[in-house]
């Protein structure tokens, strides 16, 4: 079991953007592959893109050339930096690893993309 924290999330403009971070605890944390998840509501937690141990990403196809992930070992945190956000981003924003572990949920950031 990790502990999450996830931050950064807020209300923005359709267009803007927005940077994520999510700091884990624990000394394994590089060998992890971490995942952002959001869950809009209404709707299922959905994966939203994964970064392996060793940097290779995956990208699901609604958020694929505006989100980005990123980690840094030394600081033991994961980020996700959103751009061209849509009303369609609107969700409450999770990382955890990836797969994911049922017991290390954090309690998410809130983003909101609305005029």
């Amino acid at each position: 079991q990790v502990q999450l924290v996830e931050s950064g999330g807020g209300l923005v403009q359709p267009g803007g953007s927005l940077r994520l971070s999510c700091a884990a605890s624990g000394s394994m944390f590089s060998i992890y592959a971490m995942g952002w998840y959001r869950q809009a509501p209404g709707k299922q937690r959905e994966l939203v893109a994964t970064i392996f141990s060793r940097g290779s990403t995956y990208y699901a196809d609604s958020v694929k050339g505006r989100f980005t992930i990123s980690r840094d070992n030394a600081k033991n945190t994961v980020y996700l930096q959103m751009n061209s956000l849509k009303p369609e981003d609107t969700a409450v924003y999770y990382c955890n690893l990836a797969p994911p572990d049922s017991g290390s949920w954090g309690r998410g950031t809130q983003v909101n993309v609305s005029a």
